[in-house]
């Protein structure tokens, strides 16, 4: 080695030191929301705070489930919860909405359809 030269530790695998190379963990597996379900919900909020309906909301990926929690003040229970379940996928569908109290609103197979019964659409009254 000339002077200037930076010596670098030797990376395992090569017999050279006693350095074993461990496995990173697994990652645990969750459901989450993709991408374009996540724009469906964003949009819903958005025009909800908009109008001064909703202020906070909260994402949990779980083991079993994915959950979007609505909230009108943050230190509130939450008013709805859009929860995406893949087990029910086949069955009544893997979207729902539920409200506080724990009864489902609405459940079905498309984003769109269930999260309709939380955009209430004005009418014309005569």
């Amino acid at each position: 080695m000339s002077e200037g030269d930076i010596s670098e530790p030797s990376r395992g695998g090569t017999g050279h030191g006693s350095a074993q190379v461990l496995p990173f963990p697994a990652a645990q597996k969750q459901v989450s929301f993709n991408r374009a379900e996540l724009q469906t919900i964003l949009n819903l909020y958005g025009r909800k705070v908009a109008e001064g309906e909703w202020r906070d909301y909260a994402i949990d990926f779980l083991a079993d489930k994915a959950v979007f929690s609505i909230y009108r003040r943050t230190s509130e229970v939450p008013l709805y919860r859009i929860e995406k379940d893949p087990k029910l996928a086949k069955k009544q569908g893997a979207y729902s909405v539920i409200v506080s109290s724990g009864l489902i609103l609405k459940r079905g197979h498309e984003l769109d359809r269930v999260l309709n019964v939380l955009d209430k659409k004005l009418k014309v009254v005569s």
